[in-house]
């Protein structure tokens, strides 16, 4: 017997060249709200805010698109900041008692944010010749002393250290031990009482060598660094939790545990003050919470709440002369500051603004407004504020509906015409181009809300929200209930924040969106089985809406529904205001959530799957076209719902031990017909012209049992203008994959529209079965896609005939691309034969979850492009292919594969970007294109000289850390590769770029908990798990390093 073997060609370094021209992967920005925040900060002179959190991040934020991002070396919690004014310098603080100094630092123009020094305070301070534990030595609080690059560091020892910040290196001979103040203090005063832990510093507003202390048990200390000595001594004995000086530096405010505030007078005359001049407890005489910050702006504080009733609520109070006002919040506060006049000549502080750093969203109340109404956020939105459940991008939306969406957006919130105040953290320039043209972010969530998002930029902006739960009956009367409340009501409680997680009816979530961009309608699917068609209005109107019924089963016998009703909607006219408003409901039996769901405005039909089947509607009609059960006889646990799951783990656990024998003692018996057929496969893949030297070790793939549970889920819908009965003529098509691997392909009967008009005719559509393929391998169908003569996919509707893209051709062959999970696959038309193939499960080991069709833009010819095929894998690996030929072009590393809810969340754009989710609040948006990359790009204008001493103790370089959700290797700030920040990389996502852009800049790491959960995200499948499921040792390692989380998560209380 001859054996023939053909041998690989070398790569092409022509088409090597090419690659770099086209592919570059680069993680860019992070949109969102930061993930468990910790800490706040702000530059009143600079006008920049930092937020630091628990996985050691440091964010700083300026005007939007001013966005600086850093990360500690160990993920601790970062538990205070201090801005050294107007320096673009950031001291931070650690739950370990580290110190890390960071710095901006500009480079051609460009600033990112660096680690210049970091200090650990020694346990064992030699230079005092006292001995004191680690927890004694534990730095409970930090103070920037003003007018010098002196640090003062509280303790949990009652100790005060000083530092030099330039260097981070302690003052010797300067430490303020706790014996030198009980030496001031009356002997009846000591009762062997410990001072206790430093609560406060406060620096004197006008003279910079005087601090004022506070320690835990209510003594506050006045002392003089220049002379080394107690100036001024309070006599306080309830728990101290917070310091304020007066504008005038004349007064002191302090803050108790008790709920109380006192107010003491700084008299020369009177050593030592014995009792404050005014003290109160705003929400007495019952016990109150503590008053864990207060800030004193001439009339202004923040404060607790009565413990007895309103345990459970976060509040801060803002008293102005008699005015009281509780601002009751849905989550923690972690800290809060005013922005106010800071110049030492003004006589007031004239408070313009309340910033309050929530643990889900940041709060910014305008205080010079009466009623001080919240300023709406430019960025840092909670994008959670109701769990999300699936997203969509939608490129390139044409400037009249864009126009039309922000002012359906504007019309739900509008601003009171008195509020002159604009967003007030506004510091350093965005350096940035202006897109030419704009994309949307659209994400569902577990209300029934849909909410639109400004991605063109590096701010990720709210634009409009739409709220699907007023057409249907829920329980949510006791909301209502609680937000009506009684006008005598005390405290006088208000809501603020737009965060709310708690969904009315979990039924209301929204699994699919799709939205057509020229006609601005869209569909939303949701858990309930529901399909809701909507046309965007700019007029409020009263209307009702037809619901109509599908029912997938067909009347098929031996299959009852265990899940959940449908929901009932509301009858009659209802009011809708302006933006999309719906026009039909359609609402699938069983009441199964929706999989996948397509719209063609053209033919002005919509298409849906559930676990169940599909259905094809005609939403001009208002009439059904097509119902089809995709149920095996075996698919029991498709009739039992998400909330029945649990009882059938034994039978799949059965199943599985049952398919892993089978395919024991099967594969033995296929081993010498299997052998044959992969070295057919093995040679047609050598011949391949351009693939890499070594042949490629393909996997053997065990073949799915027809009888898999949920083997009837609908993966994916599709329409196209092609050729599916004979290739002479072509029409509307409809195509259908399943999780068993089946392709249903539909010739369509749809009137023609007349010429010039935008509706088809009154006449019923037909749908007729032409195709059916069944996958050897019965892969689960990911994503279908038919190209044209010239191998391109086909426009989307409305595209070409508006002369937006260009037309299809037409005349040469037409070919379907399917991809499973494990293969991609092109097929001719009309004949369905197969003509290109890609094994990736047999040659990666990994498997398909999810693909998308982009184009991908030269650096070096502004008019070169090419269409290439997006995969992600569940290994969280993103793969580039060539569309027809389905060669492998490039691939990296982007998720980790533990990382199952951020796999499934992934979603890809039309020109080679992405987003996913690396925590429940934040996308981090990644780049596969080298031209089209959306980054920070800009300045800050710093007072600091940046001179040769300071610079020596700087590190010279970036470290590259491991990003805290898994991706290694990248660097803390966006970087060119010749070091520097290019701003030619500052175009929109989808617009096309000048050539001269050839660098892509390195990608900026991501600061997200590693151990961060979601609670809904995508569709997490069984496979998903199985994935995730590792090895003994590796269970255990992941198993200490949670350990060690959380033992670090335990170890700080932010107040």
């Amino acid at each position: 017997m001859m054996k023939f073997r053909f041998r690989r060609q070398g790569a092409d370094p022509q088409r090597e060249k090419l690659k770099q021209e086209l592919f570059a992967f680069n993680k860019t920005v992070e949109h969102g709200f930061p993930n468990q925040p910790s800490a706040l900060a702000f530059d009143p002179e600079l006008r920049i805010m930092a937020i630091g959190t628990r996985s050691g991040a440091v964010k700083i934020y300026g005007a939007p698109g001013v966005e600086f991002t850093g990360l500690h070396r160990d993920a601790a919690t970062v538990t205070q900041m201090h801005f050294l004014t107007g320096q673009g310098r950031l001291l931070s603080l650690l739950d370990d008692s580290s110190l890390h100094l960071w710095e901006i630092v500009h480079h051609n123009g460009c600033a990112h944010l660096e680690e210049a020094l970091s200090f650990q305070l020694p346990s064992r301070p030699g230079f005092d010749g006292a001995s004191a534990p680690l927890s004694l030595t534990r730095v409970t609080v930090v103070l920037l002393v003003a007018a010098s690059d002196i640090a003062a560091l509280g303790t949990e020892g009652s100790s005060v250290f000083f530092l030099d910040v330039t260097t981070l290196t302690l003052l010797e001979g300067q430490t303020l031990a706790p014996g030198e103040v009980l030496r001031s203090v009356p002997d009846d005063y000591r009762c062997g009482k410990a001072l206790g832990p430093v609560e406060s510093l406060q620096g004197h507003l006008r003279d910079p060598t005087k601090i004022l202390i506070g320690y835990s048990r209510g003594l506050l200390v006045i002392w003089n660094q220049a002379s080394q000595c107690v100036d001024h001594i309070f006599l306080g004995n309830q728990q101290l939790e917070s310091l304020c000086w007066g504008r005038d530096s004349s007064t002191v405010v302090s803050s108790h545990s008790d709920g109380s505030y006192a107010v003491w007078s700084v008299d020369a005359g009177s050593f030592p003050t014995l009792q404050p001049t005014v003290a109160t407890t705003p929400y007495g005489p019952f016990p109150c919470k503590a008053i864990n910050k207060i800030l004193w702006r001439n009339c202004e504080s923040g404060g607790g709440m009565p413990r007895a009733s309103y345990g459970d609520r976060h509040c801060v109070s803002v008293l102005r002369a008699e005015t009281l006002v509780t601002l009751d919040f849905t989550s923690r506060i972690i800290d809060f500051f005013t922005v106010h006049s800071t110049r030492p000549e003004d006589e007031f502080d004239d408070p313009q603004a309340l910033a309050v750093l929530l643990e889900e969203e940041l709060v910014v109340l305008d205080l010079q407004t009466p009623g001080w109404p919240a300023v709406p956020a430019p960025y840092l939105a909670p994008l959670h504020s109701s769990a999300i459940t699936c997203s969509a991008h939608v490129a390139s939306v044409p400037a009249k509906l864009w126009a039309r969406i922000v002012s359906a957006g504007e019309q739900q919130s509008p601003q009171p015409v008195s509020s002159a105040l604009s967003w007030p953290i506004t510091g350093g320039r965005n350096l940035a181009q202006e897109p030419s043209q704009r994309g949307l972010l659209l994400t569902g969530h577990e209300d029934g809300t849909v909410r639109f998002w400004d991605a063109s930029g590096v701010a990720l902006r709210p634009l409009y929200k739409l709220s699907t739960a007023g057409l249907f009956q829920t329980d949510c009367e006791h909301a209502d209930s609680l937000a009506q409340a009684a006008e005598d009501d005390w405290p006088p409680f208000r809501k603020v924040g737009c965060f709310d997680p708690y969904s009315d009816d979990p039924r209301l979530g929204v699994q699919k969106v799709a939205l057509c961009k020229y006609t601005a309608q869209m569909v939303v699917a949701g858990t309930a089985g529901q399909v809701l068609v909507l046309e965007l209005s700019d007029v409020p109107v009263e209307q009702a809406v037809s619901v109509a019924i599908i029912d997938l089963l067909q009347d098929r016998e031996g299959f009852t529904w265990k899940g959940h009703e449908r929901l009932s909607p509301r009858t009659g006219p209802l009011p809708w205001p302006a933006g999309f408003q719906p026009r039909v409901l359609v609402q699938c039996l069983p009441p199964a959530a929706v999989t996948a769901v397509t719209l063609h405005t053209e033919w002005s039909l919509v298409a849906f799957g559930t676990s169940h089947g599909f259905g094809l509607f005609d939403y001009q009609r208002k009439s059904p076209v097509l119902a089809r059960c995709t149920l095996h006889p075996n698919d029991s646990l498709a009739m039992e719902g998400p909330l029945s799951r649990v009882k059938s783990l034994k039978k799949s656990l059965r199943q599985s031990f049952r398919r892993i024998r089978k395919s024991r003692v099967s594969g033995k018996k296929r081993a010498a017909n299997a052998s044959s057929k992969e070295a057919n496969a093995q040679l047609a893949e050598q011949a391949c012209p351009h693939d890499v030297e070594m042949t490629p070790v393909q996997r053997r793939i065990e073949p799915r049992s027809a009888d898999d549970s949920l083997s009837g889920v609908v993966r994916c819908l599709y329409f196209a203008d092609t050729f599916l009965r004979d290739g002479a003529h072509h029409g509307p098509t409809m195509w259908a994959g399943t999780n068993s691997g089946s392709v249903f392909a539909y010739a369509l009967e749809v009137p023609a529209a007349a010429v010039g008009g935008e509706k088809r005719p009154e006449q019923a559509v037909e749908a007729v079965l032409g195709k059916e393929v069944q996958l050897m391998h019965r892969a689960p169908v990911v994503a279908i896609a038919v190209l044209d003569g010239r191998g391109r996919p086909l426009p989307e509707p409305y595209e070409a005939s508006r002369d937006l893209a260009q037309a299809p051709d037409m005349q040469g062959g037409h070919a379907v691309l399917i991809a499973s999970e494990e293969q991609f696959k092109v097929f001719t038309l009309p004949k369905v034969s197969a003509k290109t193939k890609f094994k990736l499960t047999a040659h990666e080991g990994c498997r398909v979850r999810k693909v998308a069709l982009a184009t991908f833009a030269s650096v070096a010819c502004e008019d070169y492009a090419e269409t290439c095929l997006a995969c992600l894998t569940n290994l969280g690996d993103v793969h580039v292919f060539s569309v027809p030929g389905l060669r492998p072009q490039v691939h990296y590393s982007c998720i980790r594969k533990e990382d199952i809810s951020g796999i499934a969340s992934c979603v890809f754009t039309r020109h080679g970007q992405g987003f996913y989710l690396i925590s429940p609040s934040e996308f981090e948006r990644f780049s596969l294109s080298a031209r089209n990359i959306t980054e920070p790009l800009c300045s800050l204008d710093i007072n600091w000289p940046r001179d040769a001493t300071q610079a020596s103790y700087r590190i010279r370089e970036s470290p590259k850390l491991s990003q805290a959700n898994g991706t290694p290797s990248i660097l803390l700030a966006p970087q060119s590769l010749d070091g520097s920040p290019d701003p030619a990389h500052s175009m929109g996502p989808d617009t096309p770029e000048p050539p001269e852009a050839a660098l892509s800049p390195m990608s900026i790491d991501s600061a997200t908990s590693a151990d961060t959960t979601l609670d809904t995200t995508g569709d997490v499948t069984v496979e998903d798990v199985k994935d995730f499921l590792g090895s003994s040792e590796e269970s255990e390692k992941n198993l200490r390093n949670l350990a060690e989380d959380e033992a670090h998560a335990c170890a700080i209380l932010i107040k």
